[in-house]
């Protein structure tokens, strides 16, 4: 049985107050959600906060991105063991956005995927279609382009302690959400190219989370989907009381 993440990625949103006033209030209501594993993912300067204000609770804390070399001349970047020396547990990588906007690519995805798991930090790894290639029916090779190189290079060994995100880029934010069964369509396909990569086993381990305008009111029909393992929320994990909702499905 694969055990559901439900992770909230803030994105450019919250001041540091904001961020321990949420967790403060959202902890308790998520108190007893045994069912799954919470996640928070804050922007960068927020993460002391989140980690500091999560401590004792259910609650994990990721980051949004992060570099693939330890240390050097690489102005503005985060290594892994930098957050993971704060209590950073988590972080995600490849989101759409980082690829739209600034020049994510599968082989970055790639090598920031190896520098996170050998922090000891648990990559959500994101792969996903624009509006345009969902039109002309390129998702598949779209997605499983994404696998093939910013995936499909991992060990076994590395490969089991990833979790992936399917997120149509054309859900994200716009209001509109791909149906459940489309999701599951998706996530059926790159389970299959986990198949055929690392065999049946790693296939039927893995989870894949979906993002793409989850709400407290769809979160349920989702989660009916025997393929889909989670989600990746975006501006309803912003609210405690709606994120709960999203968590306490």
């Amino acid at each position: 049985m694969r055990k559901p993440v439900l992770a909230g990625n803030w994105k450019m949103h919250k001041t540091a107050a904001e961020t321990s006033s949420f967790v403060e209030a959202f902890a308790p209501m998520v108190a007893h959600a045994k069912h799954a594993e919470i996640v928070i993912c804050p922007t960068f300067v927020n993460l002391p906060a989140a980690i500091g204000s999560a401590r004792s609770t259910n609650v994990e804390i990721g980051a949004q991105d992060v570099f693939w070399l330890k240390e050097g001349a690489y102005t503005g970047e985060i290594s892994a063991p930098s957050l993971t020396a704060i209590g950073c547990r988590w972080v995600i990588i490849g989101h759409s956005e980082r690829r739209q906007y600034f020049g994510e690519t599968d082989e970055t995805v790639f090598k920031k995927t190896i520098a996170a798991l050998d922090a000891g930090l648990k990559p959500i790894v994101c792969v996903g279609e624009r509006l345009e290639e969902r039109e002309s029916g390129a998702t598949e090779t779209v997605c499983g382009g994404q696998f093939t190189g910013g995936i499909a290079g991992l060990t076994l060994e590395q490969f089991a302690k990833i979790v992936i995100a399917y997120e149509p880029v054309w859900a994200i934010g716009t209001g509109k959400t791909a149906t459940p069964e489309i999701a599951s369509d998706t996530h059926r396909f790159v389970r299959g190219e986990i198949r055929k990569r690392f065999g049946a086993e790693a296939a039927g381990s893995c989870r894949i989370l979906y993002g793409g305008s989850v709400k407290p009111d769809n979160i349920k029909g989702l989660m009916a989907q025997p393929e889909i393992d989670g989600a990746l929320v975006g501006g309803a994990s912003l609210d405690p009381a709606s994120f709960a909702a999203i968590v306490n499905f």
